[in-house]
């Protein structure tokens, strides 16, 4: 007879009895409420202690419909997403088992909080790459080249989140969960729905009046946080980027 597939319950009941797992930790649509889906699996983290030994080293690279395993190390752990695509994740990641006395849920806290240097050089960069694409956006829209335009807009939303979010000193979630990130943690001193609505019809359209009614408030936000060297040295191409003149722009809430 077959063996019948490995359950999330199941691994977890495994992985609690065993000493040498020192953490649990749950990623993906799981970790985040009203995600799930009928396709939904569970991603799950499995934090040993550092050099101990375990016959759970058998389910190293699971995956199946049901359920995704990492085994790694506590001291793998601690570097998991620090930088990396995975820090999102772990940063909204769900505590399952937690053996070091609230220490596995201090490293999911930390990965969620980009420290003071770290958010101040990442916004300068992508301060400055969303510049470009804006810039790359308005000119092509202007030159009668409509495609690159448009494919330049989608680009800055990208790098445009990116500074966003580091200006928060948090990471960038990714784009399935955006729009539940930012209804139940705003951006501070943006508007959520604008913004989700701005993303979506610059992406689609290019819209160039309101690329630049954006960036407004993009470089007064920039500004204030102490990145205005990063713009000026865009010299006269601001210009291009900032609302014609006669432009009557409110703040983010405006």
């Amino acid at each position: 007879m077959s063996q019948e597939p490995l359950t999330y319950q199941a691994f977890v009941e495994l992985a609690a009895a065993d000493p040498a797992v020192v953490g649990l930790v749950l990623k993906g649509s799981r970790a985040h409420d009203g995600m799930t889906t009928e396709h939904s699996d569970h991603d799950l983290y499995v934090v040993l202690a550092d050099g101990a030994t375990t016959e759970l080293a058998r389910f190293a690279g699971h995956r199946t419909s049901e359920l995704d395993l990492v085994l790694l190390t506590l001291a793998e752990f601690r570097r998991a997403g620090m930088p990396g695509f995975e820090r999102y994740a772990l940063a909204r990641a769900r505590v399952v088992l937690d053996r070091l006395d609230g220490g596995i849920a201090e490293l999911v806290a930390a990965k969620a909080r980009l420290n003071a240097d770290e958010a101040f050089r990442d916004c300068g960069e992508w301060l400055d790459a969303y510049a470009n694409s804006l810039y790359r956006s308005v000119k092509n829209a202007r030159d009668g080249h409509p495609l690159a335009a448009r494919l330049d807009a989608a680009d800055s939303v990208r790098f445009l989140l990116e500074l966003l979010f580091a200006l928060d000193r948090r990471p960038r979630p990714y784009n399935k969960y955006l729009e539940w990130e930012l209804v139940r943690h705003p951006l501070p001193g943006w508007d959520t729905g604008m913004l989700l609505e701005a993303a979506d019809r610059i992406s689609a359209t290019g819209d160039v009046t309101l690329q630049r009614r954006l960036f407004a408030q993009v470089e007064a936000a920039a500004r204030r946080a102490g990145h205005g060297a990063v713009l000026d040295a865009w010299g006269e191409d601001l210009d291009l980027m900032r609302p014609r003149p006669g432009f009557r722009g409110g703040g983010p809430h405006g």
